[in-house]
């Protein structure tokens, strides 16, 4: 087993956490939000940082919230719950991430505003579906495959 591959299984749980701190920084530069709503978590857009065509009005998804959220989520459930479930299959910690991060990256990216687009398709969106379709297909392959020399 490469140490490439541990590493990976290392690093997931904490790629999660900081990804969910790391996301605050959209909302104090007051970027990276959604759609206009009325909700009532709504996030107030200062007028300078709304977009043009959007200036009318005040309040927003808090989308760096959303998705700061789903990577608590991401990290409790990669820490507490499969880390010890997935140590017997190399790298599977950290597919697990990538398709979990992914899953929530994608619905999220729904909401957005600024997204890149390819075409008619958000950039995040098709990325993200290409990571859960690798990532879920490499985890079916590890756990229903025996490691060579491990029967």
């Amino acid at each position: 087993m490469s140490r490439t591959v541990i590493y990976l299984d290392i690093v997931a749980s904490s790629i999660a956490l900081g990804q969910t701190i790391g996301r605050w920084g959209n909302f104090f530069n007051q970027e990276a939000f959604g759609i206009p709503t009325d909700l009532p978590w709504k996030l107030y857009i200062s007028p300078g940082h709304r977009p043009p065509h959007l200036a009318e009005y005040k309040y927003f998804h808090p989308t760096f919230l959303y998705e700061s959220l789903w990577d608590l989520a991401v990290f409790v459930l990669l820490f507490s719950v499969l880390r010890k479930r997935r140590e017997p299959y190399p790298v599977a910690l950290f597919l697990s991430y990538l398709a979990l991060y992914s899953f929530g990256r994608f619905f999220i990216e729904g909401l957005r505003i600024d997204s890149l687009m390819l075409g008619p398709f958000r950039a995040a969106q098709v990325m993200s579906l290409f990571l859960i379709l690798c990532s879920v297909g490499r985890l079916w392959w590890l756990l229903t495959h025996p490691r060579r020399g491990s029967t």
